[in-house]
């Protein structure tokens, strides 16, 4: 279960910065996406679009290694028996 961990911002520059704990393993110089909604503030690390890229094209070649689904063997359709009272 994740419990809340309380930080303080600071200033660095002319931007406010906020130290991130050890434990959340961000590596320095990540590229992340924050997301202001009222007074709750957002921040998710940014897809790399050439890596998503590959993971795409790696999963659609695994996908194209499947065999190849073989012919629907067809049967004659059920019939049912009339069950009065059911």
């Amino acid at each position: 279960m994740n419990r809340p961990v309380h930080s303080k911002t600071f200033k660095s520059g002319n931007s406010v910065a906020v130290r991130l704990p050890k434990g959340f393993a961000i590596p320095a110089g990540a590229d992340v996406e924050l997301l202001q909604t009222g007074n709750r503030v957002t921040m998710k690390l940014s897809a790399d679009p050439a890596e998503a890229k590959r993971r795409w094209l790696a999963a659609l070649d695994a996908l194209d290694k499947l065999p190849k689904p073989g012919e629907i063997e067809r049967r004659e359709p059920i019939e049912f028996p009339d069950r009065p009272g059911l």
